[in-house]
């Protein structure tokens, strides 16, 4: 596989939820780092640039919609893919996510396999892929 290893930046202040995902999307063969609060969150994405960021909404400092704001509205940044991992269930939630710049919104409890297959249609959609 010629592909170079996909970045994500796993975004939660929950370290349970952090490191399932970080240990689900690993086993998957990608690159993981991982941020506990929106400040780090947006310092991180920044240096590193990730290929696709998996960010919780409810975090101290600055929460996930004006994270997904401040890279989305800054060009150098508003490429990079936003999935919504989130307990806020409701529409209105759901619809400000997306607002924000979220390409997805998942909320939980999830369900692993949905989100690995969201994660790899997003990826896919963003590197050209054909969308399904």
């Amino acid at each position: 596989m010629a592909e170079k290893t996909k970045k994500i930046l796993v975004v939660d202040d929950e370290p349970d939820v952090a490191s399932l995902l970080t240990l689900m999307l690993k086993s998957q063969g990608y690159n993981v780092i991982a941020a506990g609060d929106g400040q780090e969150a947006l310092e991180k994405a920044r240096a590193e640039v990730p290929d696709l960021i998996v960010l919780d909404i409810m975090l101290p400092k600055l929460d996930g919609y004006k994270v997904a704001r401040m890279l989305k509205f800054d060009e150098k940044f508003s490429h990079i893919p936003i999935i919504m991992l989130t307990a806020k269930i409701q529409e209105k939630d759901r619809k400000t996510g997306l607002e924000m710049g979220a390409d997805a919104y998942v909320t939980k409890p999830f369900d692993t396999m949905q989100l690995l297959e969201k994660v790899k249609e997003v990826l896919s959609e963003k590197s050209g892929g054909v969308k399904k």
